[in-house]
């Protein structure tokens, strides 16, 4: 298979007919080999327009929601930024080309290894990755301009937010319902302001479950 055809074929395909025209998202997803992030026997499913399962509860997501979040968080190239739940870095590494720095949070250390190989491969120096609680354990910034949570959640993450820094955006899917709604929060000052954008059906992270209460 000729990889390079087909993520050419992706952007044409499912991301430009997707209301997606902001030019770093669309060179930064042409750019980063999408086959390298997936388990050897999904290669060739490496592109096609769903939800890959990479293990432990994370997923690549389809290529049009990842495009269309990461338009809507509206990326500057001298962002710092911070992924949550970032698996084996594929979207990281996007965000390395689209970015000033990026640090990728994973809490499960085979995954982080996987991460931090490729991305040495691909010689994409600019993301640091790190192992730590993705619900609230944040390091390497006091503050970041852009978060992404790397799957949806049932409830807005406020420990994440809390680390936006005073203009910051974090954006990811919220999932109350079966169909969740891709979602921007903005920080200004102490300020937190937020926007529904579009349907995504992505799959929940296994740590953003909300608590079942249970009464008796």
């Amino acid at each position: 298979m000729n990889f390079d055809t087909v993520r050419q074929n992706m952007i044409s395909s499912q991301i430009c007919v997707s209301d997606v025209s902001d030019p770093l998202v669309v060179r930064a997803m042409a750019r980063i080999p999408r086959e390298k992030f997936v388990p050897k026997q999904l290669e060739s499913l490496a592109y096609v327009d769903e939800d890959l399962s990479v293990g432990n509860g994370r997923h690549i997501m389809e290529p049009m929601v990842l495009a269309r979040l990461l338009q809507l968080a509206d990326v500057k190239s001298k962002d710092n930024a911070l992924v949550v739940c970032a698996g084996t870095g594929y979207t990281a590494a996007v965000l390395s080309h689209m970015t000033s720095s990026v640090v990728a949070l994973e809490s499960y250390s085979d995954m982080n290894e996987k991460a931090a190989k490729t991305l040495l491969e691909l010689d994409l120096h600019n993301v640091t990755t790190m192992e730590g609680d993705v619900t609230k354990d944040y390091p390497g910034q006091d503050s970041y301009d852009v978060i992404f949570v790397d799957g949806a959640v049932q409830e807005a993450p406020s420990e994440a937010i809390g680390k936006l820094s005073d203009g910051g955006r974090l954006v990811t899917v919220v999932k109350k319902s079966i169909v969740g709604r891709a979602t921007l929060f903005t920080r200004f000052g102490d300020v937190i302001s937020h926007r529904e954008d579009f349907d995504a059906n992505v799959p929940v992270l296994p740590e953003f479950l909300r608590v079942q209460e249970f009464s008796f």
